[in-house]
């Protein structure tokens, strides 16, 4: 009796243990290098870039306010170099949690805190939600692209109107040969449509095919430029042609059944992605059904 006590005790702290390895790691910041200066951190929400070089330290989106300490100290590993610029892709606390943190943590030329960059409809839509003025970007653009050039490359940034929201920004580092896509371009899910924040289908198809423009392959379409998406591994141009077919397709499904004059239940019913939805079908915070139901509103608004 008392052996096989003793067994239990042992058997409960050993998956005790694992337990808490298992939650360590999830937790953890991986960092990842793409290519020439750039590299991803995965496991703070959103995936983040970031830049190194000896003018210092460039980071793309910064995650959940929950792993803010995290990511910097995961970007203090890569480079202990000021943190000049900050860029948003979008407005959503999941790439945006950790600009206060991040940019304090960083300093201008000026000795400001590191700037915060986004195209204007971000920084309307965090003083719409009351974000603090720290966490918000103030040296926000308007015009279609904006570019400059640091540690020793350009930094294009390419506005993309109503995608997955009204602010999507797409950032290409030229000489590594990089593209961060935000929430426009995602492995783990159907395009995540958030019509509250101003999104919609076709955004995301010119979007795509904006990164298709910047993107060359380097050998039968493996390689050559890497695609950072804002969920997810790391991709190439191949991945991005399948992902923009997967919208298209869905897209001109659905807007035929719509001229048919079918109903929201009944274009579900039809399932208009279903040769999709065994690779980014879910059923957890962002359905099929609600992608469906996302494209279905935005193209029947515009009848």
């Amino acid at each position: 009796m008392k052996g096989g006590f003793r067994f239990f005790v042992a058997l409960v702290l050993v998956v005790s243990a694992a337990g808490s390895r298992l939650q360590a790691q999830q937790d953890e910041i991986k960092t990842f290098h793409v290519q020439g200066n750039v590299y991803m951190l995965v496991g703070a929400g959103g995936n983040i870039a970031v830049q190194t070089g000896d003018e210092g330290v460039l980071v793309v989106d910064t995650g959940s306010a929950a792993t803010r300490d995290k990511v910097l100290a995961a970007i203090r590993k890569l480079s202990t170099k000021p943190i000049r610029w900050i860029i948003n892709t979008h407005a959503h606390p999941d790439h945006t949690g950790g600009n206060e943190t991040i940019s304090q943590a960083g300093e201008t030329v000026n000795g400001n805190p590191a700037a915060i960059i986004a195209n204007e409809n971000v920084l309307t839509r965090m003083a719409e939600a009351k974000r603090p003025i720290t966490e918000q970007p103030l040296n926000s653009f308007f015009e279609d692209s904006r570019d400059f050039y640091f540690n020793g490359e350009a930094v294009l940034l390419y506005h993309v109107p109503k995608a997955h929201t009204d602010g999507d920004v797409i950032v290409y580092f030229r000489r590594s040969d990089v593209v961060v896509a935000g929430d426009i371009f995602v492995t783990t899910s159907f395009p995540v449509i958030d019509a509250k924040y101003g999104g919609g289908v076709e955004g995301f198809v010119n979007g795509l095919n904006k990164i298709l423009d910047i993107a060359v392959p380097k050998y039968l379409q493996e390689g050559g430029t890497y695609v950072i998406p804002g969920h997810g591994r790391v991709c190439d141009e191949a991945d991005i042609v399948d992902y923009r077919d997967l919208v298209v397709i869905v897209r001109d499904r659905i807007q035929d059944l719509i001229k048919q004059g079918k109903t929201l239940d009944q274009v579900k019913a039809a399932k208009p992605s279903l040769d999709y939805d065994a690779r980014y079908g879910s059923d957890k915070s962002w359905t099929t059904a609600m992608f469906i139901e996302a494209v279905y509103k935005d193209l029947g608004q515009k009848r």
